[in-house]
């Protein structure tokens, strides 16, 4: 199957997506500022924007778009945040949104509140 890595990552084993057979696999994104190693502030609404925005820079340089996202995973350190993450998350799929599972998890990389993996149509 040929399959097109996008954007490997130099510190970790990983790539921020793969694009193999009409699909691009996002790896799970936190809220990173871009270029940067530290996270963005402002509590779950901003660790939210920010975390679905690096997906969607991620989808255009795969060719990709939001609109075409087919399934989420969201994984949060704390369900209590979970009503303002979805109000956040509904403003990124307005019509039809993707299938997705919403789990806590006891911990993240870097200490992230959220972290969200996609999968998109290419």
């Amino acid at each position: 199957m040929d399959r097109e890595v996008i954007g490997p990552l130099k510190r970790v084993p990983l790539s921020q997506a793969v694009k193999a057979g009409g699909l691009v696999f996002v790896s799970g994104s936190i809220p990173l500022l871009p270029g940067t190693t530290e996270m963005v502030r402002g509590g779950i609404e901003a660790e939210t924007r920010q975390t679905l925005d690096n997906i969607a820079s991620v989808l255009k340089n795969a060719g990709s778009t939001m609109e075409k996202v087919l399934k989420t995973t969201v994984y949060l350190a704390d369900m209590a945040d979970f009503a303002a993450m979805n109000e956040v998350y509904a403003g990124y799929f307005p019509f039809e949104p993707p299938a997705r599972t919403t789990v806590q998890v006891a911990a993240m990389a870097l200490g992230a509140r959220i972290e969200i993996e996609a999968i998109a149509l290419a």
